[in-house]
Parts: C-alpha cells; structure tokens; sequence
C-alpha cells in the first residue's frame, strides 16, 4: 500500500501543479466570464491539501502498519477523484448536477482525517 500511495500521491501533486497553472494561466478569463474560476481553484486547492495528507499517510506507513491508514489513503485518494474531479468537470462541461456528486468526495476526505486520527490514538 505504501507504494502506491506514494505513486498516486506524486500523480496527483504533478496534476494539480499543472491544472492550477494552467486555470491561472489559459483558462482564467474563460472561467471567469462562466463564473466558475473560484469553483476551479477550490477544486485544485482541495486537491493539492489532500494529496499533501496522502502523502503523509505514505510515510507514515513506512512506521506504522494498520488497516486505518489504509482507509485513510483510500478515503483521501477518492475523495482527491470524486470532490476535485467533480468540480473540473462541473467547470469544464457546466453540467450544474454534479455540484450535488461533490459533497460525497468531502464526506471520504473527512473519512480519511478521521481514520488518520483513529491511527493515531491507537498506536500511541
């Protein structure tokens, strides 16, 4: 599991650099005459936050070995496709459903601080 947290946390760090470069840089007078620029940004922050914690949960498995972390790797990893992923689409297609798809991504990213928290009561 370690491995690949690690390889989807370098994926999607490489990803939400290169899609928040280029909101900023190509997309940011198209998204804002949509009105979506701020939707956009708090899809690549939220994104870069997460990947950041399922990095952390990488490294921490390199110490610490228990089924919480891998919970939480995989709260944080779906959380990153379907929270992010949903507001990228949402951004780019204007389809206004997928706003109600978004909160189920917040709901695995707070899964998986909650599973980080478990991990940590119980090994210490």
């Amino acid at each position: 599991m370690q491995k690949l947290f690690l390889i989807i946390s370098s994926l999607s760090g490489m990803i939400s650099v290169a899609l928040g470069a280029f909101g900023a840089h190509a997309l940011k007078e198209k998204l804002q005459s949509a009105g979506t620029y701020d939707t956009y940004q708090t899809a690549v922050q939220y994104q870069f936050y997460h990947t950041l914690a399922l990095l952390g949960i990488a490294l921490l498995m390199g110490k610490i070995s228990n089924q919480w972390l891998n919970y939480a790797g995989y709260s944080m990893t779906y959380g990153i496709l379907i929270f992010s992923g949903s507001l990228y689409i949402l951004c780019f297609t204007g389809m206004k459903w997928l706003g109600a798809i978004t909160p189920i991504g917040g709901l695995l990213f707070i899964a998986g601080w909650i599973f980080l928290l478990i991990t940590a009561l119980k090994t210490i």
